[in-house]
């Protein structure tokens, strides 16, 4: 579980509507020595029961009464979950007064985040959990518990909703065939031109693991042709083709067609191990696919102009520009990992939401082009766009983002760096150079706290004739990078403009004026790949 910033006061809800939790009851009314006392308050079930054990990380928690409640009580101070005991509560109270019920949703309002991004969260796996009401929690008589009601349980993870998370991340298109086949005709151009020699140059990848024994045994032979387009619908129709997910007819003659074509998440943010072949290999979720040309794949499309082809034909392997769609700036970032993720807010370069299913959202909707609607009235002149009449995004969101938090960042290789050096840049890194100023805790990044304005950061400004791309941003400002899995995914900064991790420490010594030589430089490097 994320630890998130927490509201004075929670929300709570009549019936399905959330309402903030204002007024004061009966509370801190004088009371009269002489009037007939109510009965005392009792809770009369709790969903888990006391003690129960092997509690799925996403299941309700939830207090019955034996009498109405005045929500104006029901705070986050009265009423709270913790998990484990130790940890800092975060979330919501529903209440419905038809059953007395209150449940608590893991979902916090945070400064930022924005109410249609907003998913509950599952609770913290392999714990015990303390779930307490305290007397401040009073009936619409204003009655109150004889004493703070307390109730454990234990938790496992919830495999299937990760499952589908996984799932989603990997095969949902959220219905954005309407935009890669309709609109793009993508479809088109698959079946006449990319064949598996071209797609894998332009980056794509083969799951080798969805591949049957004939297959694999046809590429190994060369009985099976790399460079027909046919293959590549083959490919496609066995779900082989990370984050492309297709629909391939076959006529009585064997020739297949791709009637639909989309997109999913795997496209960008998975790639392959290449254990069978340079990208053909077992899935890496969450890693960037640095290899892939996504600005050369979009231009082939027969609806473009030759304007917007020149854009997208500009941004390279590994480079996307997720804004100019929006404001028809060109400004390509790096394509981000999606792992590493798990306590940390502010999940892009610039922070634009606390949660990932804010960015989950907006790339679902305004970039796959998926059925839903996407609303930020704090970027450029505001964005509301809704694509479809039907939401597939909405109700995938909690398992999705889920399954992305899941994702650890992979640890550096062994020998894939100098431990001697890592030490001392260690000291360096918490000492002369000043990185853990910003870089800091377990997650390497003061983003939970802070943003930092374009002129703090080494990777501003940009190239010249690019616009600032926080400029173009919710926030204007900058996320600290986390640093885990930072060996992975070369070249550095939102822009892709350090080639290397000593290119980073050289930019920040110039910049801040640290004073170090270049063997510190070296040895400050080594330590971030180590991590």
């Amino acid at each position: 579980m994320r630890k998130k910033w927490l509201p004075g006061a929670l929300s709570v809800a009549l019936g399905v509507g959330l309402a903030g939790c204002g007024g004061s009851g009966h509370n801190g009314q004088a009371s009269d020595p002489t009037a007939p006392q109510a009965p005392a308050l009792k809770v009369v079930s709790t969903m888990p029961a006391d003690g129960a054990t092997d509690v799925l990380n996403t299941a309700e928690v939830s207090a019955t009464f034996d009498q109405s409640i005045d929500t104006a009580t029901l705070k986050n101070a009265n009423f709270s979950v913790n998990c484990p005991a130790d940890a800092e509560p975060f979330g919501s109270v529903v209440y419905d007064d038809a059953t007395r019920k209150a449940t608590f949703v893991r979902i916090t309002e945070s400064p930022t985040n924005l109410p249609q991004s907003e998913v509950a969260e599952p609770m913290q796996a392999g714990v015990t959990c303390t779930a307490t009401i305290t007397t401040g929690v009073k009936g619409s008589d204003g009655a109150a518990l004889a004493a703070n009601f307390e109730w454990t349980f234990s938790t496992v993870t919830d495999t299937a909703f990760l499952d589908e998370g996984k799932r989603i991340f990997r095969f949902d298109t959220f219905g954005d065939e309407t935009t890669w086949t309709d609109t793009l005709r993508m479809n088109e151009v698959i079946q006449t031109a990319v064949d598996p020699t071209t797609a894998l140059a332009v980056g794509l990848k083969v799951d080798a693991e969805a591949l049957p024994q004939a297959v694999v045994d046809g590429i190994v032979d060369k009985s099976i042709s790399l460079t027909d387009p046919q293959t590549t619908l083959a490919l496609i129709s066995l779900d082989a083709v990370v984050g492309i997910k297709g629909t391939v007819t076959t006529a009585a003659d064997g020739k297949m067609t791709l009637t639909r074509v989309g997109i999913t998440c795997a496209l960008c943010h998975s790639t392959v191990d290449n254990s069978f072949d340079h990208g053909i290999g077992k899935r890496l979720d969450g890693w960037p696919n640095r290899d892939l040309d996504p600005g050369f794949i979009i231009s082939l499309s027969p609806a473009l102009t030759a304007e917007q082809r020149a854009v997208y034909k500009s941004w390279g392997p590994g480079f996307y520009d997720p804004r100019f769609n929006i404001d028809g700036l060109n400004g390509p970032q790096v394509i981000t990992p999606a792992y590493g993720l798990q306590n940390i807010h502010k999940i892009i370069a610039t922070g634009d939401g606390d949660d990932l299913a804010y960015w989950n959202r907006y790339v679902g909707v305004t970039q796959m082009g998926g059925h839903g609607n996407f609303t930020d009235a704090r970027v450029g002149a505001g964005i509301d766009i809704t694509n479809g009449t039907d939401d597939l995004i909405t109700a995938k969101l909690p398992a999705l983002q889920a399954y992305q938090l899941s994702i650890a960042a992979p640890p550096a290789p062994a020998g894939s760096f100098d431990t001697a050096a890592a030490t001392r840049g260690k000291a360096l890194f918490e000492g002369k150079a000043g990185c853990s100023t910003c870089h800091s805790g377990p997650e390497f990044t003061d983003a939970n706290e802070r943003l930092h304005s374009p002129s703090e950061v080494a990777s501003e400004p940009e190239a010249p004739g690019v616009t600032s791309y926080a400029s173009r941003t919710a926030t204007r400002m900058y996320r600290t990078a986390p640093l885990k899995g930072a060996w992975q995914h070369p070249p550095y900064f939102h822009n892709g403009s350090a080639d290397t991790l000593v290119d980073v420490v050289n930019r920040y010594n110039a910049k801040q004026s640290l004073g170090l030589t270049g063997p510190e430089v070296e040895d400050v490097a080594q330590y971030v790949k180590s991590l």
